[in-house]
């Protein structure tokens, strides 16, 4: 068997044009950072930075944002230089097709269809939370989205908004980027607007000790002391006692707030549907990150300053909600919650749009049914769109799927480390590519991003890491039941072959 049969740039780049199967391109450097401030910042914004400040690293989670971002950014940018040599949908999967063969590729396809799927249905379930929550804070205390079907609780206002989304994705990538945009726009006037209030209740002795000294979890009144399954699975390989803040803290919180960068890989996905991708898919993941760390590590200054990471770690759900009621202003949990639910509306569009672009590069090679990768008249994978966003819908509406999250950031890590190293190897390959942007540092710089990315992986839990390895059999099982024998790419291996015989005997 062919395992790591590879497919050529040409060929990649060819395939682009096949009839019924071709995408438009729409897609602005504008539209692209849009596209990944849209996905990279929503409700964990008033969250993620509060809830690792409490339980993992005090006020150095601001340093936790930093080692996130920068290993987040260093890999954006090998993506980057992908995409601007390969602009073809499918991102981390097409570029390791190209250089690592084909079961890595759909390995790393089939951990992004997990990535896309758990947070597009994650973020819709909690989309329905948060509009419950702030219509009920604005008097509809009778207001709910959800009833009872027998035993089974079906909430509505997921399976509205993935509705909305799937209508409008059918109907046209820049129609649809176009409404991001809106949202995004006003997403981020609200961030500000609450950054900037938020300044004005800073203590500086909040920020003493900047490093806690390392404790036992179980000393922390509010922190869970975690089972087995809970712990980080490198604690636990180690015999490690469970503790929190100190340095370890500092890392366990990157490992927590890196799903705050979760998405820019989407970006990626959309390739084939960008204008001069060389020079707007470098630029648009580069303006987008920039915005989402400066706005991050603007809200976990302000998170930390307004009060103690004492007081938060005895909150039951510290958020910087909590911070302003905090220091009495309880008015700002409105403006917070709409931001929320504002936040969250493009977070969903993304994913939906990421999840379709990596089963459309996936179907169109052959690896999944080729009959989905046919697009519509508006030049969208319709079949697709329409299929990912009832599977997102039903999961979303009809399940209790919270404790899935930590499935999204594996997923992510996975992909990144693995584009990470084939950096290095298709310079080794291809050094005669065209590239409009370079990753510096060359092959050192993607091997330490590809080991940052491995050491955030282990700070996962031991039951994340159970579930990823469930994924990943269930995975090679439809590869080499399904997937090895209808690949394209071997289809036209072994045509070749059999014409090279038939040449060989007229010979």
């Amino acid at each position: 068997m062919e395992l790591f049969r590879k497919k050529s740039v040409e060929q990649t780049l060819a395939e682009t044009g096949e009839e019924g199967r071709s995408l438009k391109r729409t897609l602005t450097t504008w539209d692209l950072a849009i596209m990944a401030v849209a996905v990279a910042v929503g409700a964990g914004i008033f969250s993620v930075g509060a809830q690792a400040a409490a339980f993992h690293a005090g006020p150095a989670v601001i340093i936790s944002f930093v080692i996130a971002g920068i290993v987040c950014a260093a890999a954006v940018m090998c993506y980057a230089e992908f995409a601007s040599m390969i602009p073809v949908s499918g991102s981390a999967y097409t570029f390791t097709y190209n250089t690592m063969g084909e079961l890595v590729a759909w390995i790393i396809g089939w951990d992004l269809i997990l990535e896309m799927l758990m947070a597009a249905s994650v973020i819709s379930k909690y989309w329905g939370v948060y509009l419950n929550d702030f219509i009920h804070l604005m008097g509809g205390t009778s207001f709910s989205s959800s009833f009872h079907v027998g035993g089974l609780d079906v909430d509505l206002a997921p399976l509205a908004v993935v509705t909305l989304f799937t209508v409008l994705l059918v109907l046209g990538t820049k129609l649809s980027a176009r409404f991001d945009g809106a949202l995004t726009v006003l997403k981020i006037g609200i961030v500000v607007f609450v950054i900037v209030v938020g300044f004005f209740y800073v203590k500086l002795d909040n920020y003493r000790p900047f490093i806690p000294p390392s404790e036992p979890a179980s000393a922390v009144p509010g922190a869970s002391v975690p089972g087995i399954m809970g712990q980080p699975l490198w604690q636990w390989v180690s015999g490690m006692q469970p503790t929190i803040y100190g340095v370890p803290g500092i890392l366990s919180g990157a490992a927590l707030v890196f799903f705050a960068f979760v998405g820019f890989d989407i970006v990626a996905t959309t390739s084939e549907e960008a204008k001069e991708p060389h020079k707007t898919i470098p630029r648009g993941i580069g303006l987008g990150m920039l915005i989402v760390i400066t706005l991050y590590i603007l809200v976990a200054i302000v998170t930390t300053g307004m009060v103690s990471y004492k007081d938060l770690a005895k909150a039951k759900n510290p958020s910087l909600a909590t911070g302003f009621e905090m220091v009495g202003a309880p008015w700002a949990a409105k403006i917070i919650s709409f931001g929320i639910v504002v936040g969250l509306t493009t977070v969903v569009m993304v994913l939906l749009l990421g999840l379709t672009r990596i089963v459309f590069a996936m179907s169109r090679d052959g690896l999944l049914p080729r009959a989905l990768s046919r697009t519509g008249r508006h030049g969208t994978p319709a079949r697709i769109q329409i299929l990912g966003g009832i599977v997102v819908a039903v999961v979303a509406s009809c399940f209790p799927i919270d404790v899935l999250s930590d499935m999204v950031n594996i997923g992510t890590l996975s992909a990144f480390l693995l584009v990470a190293i084939s950096l290095p190897i298709m310079r080794k390959r291809r050094p005669d590519l065209p590239r409009s942007f370079k990753m510096p540092g060359n092959p050192w710089v993607p091997i330490l991003i590809a080991l940052a990315c491995l050491w955030l992986m282990l700070n996962l839990t031991v039951l994340t890491w159970i579930r990823f390895v469930v994924w990943l059999a269930a995975g090679l099982a439809i590869y080499f039941c399904y997937s090895y024998r209808h690949s394209l790419l071997g289809r036209h291996q072994l045509s070749g072959k059999i014409s090279e015989a038939t040449q060989a005997g007229l010979d």
